[in-house]
């Protein structure tokens, strides 16, 4: 009976070990197939919309952006 407790233990351990990097791997392609906006990304959005974006509209913008995650 404390040998199948310890195999259990030993699997939860195993096992969040394997999710863990299992789960980084997934987060960091995410980041690199999605990556998070910046200011560049901001005056280039702006400027498909025929406005040429002041550097304190874009700081305004990633502001409110930064507000909301």
């Amino acid at each position: 009976m404390l040998l199948d407790i310890l195999y259990v233990i030993i699997g939860l351990i195993v096992g969040l070990v394997i999710g863990f990097f299992i789960a980084k791997h997934v987060f960091k392609k995410q980041l690199e197939e999605n990556p998070p906006i910046n200011e560049k990304m901001i005056e280039a959005m702006m400027s498909q919309m025929g406005r040429k974006p002041s550097q304190k509209q874009v700081k305004q913008v990633m502001a409110q952006m930064n507000k909301y995650r």
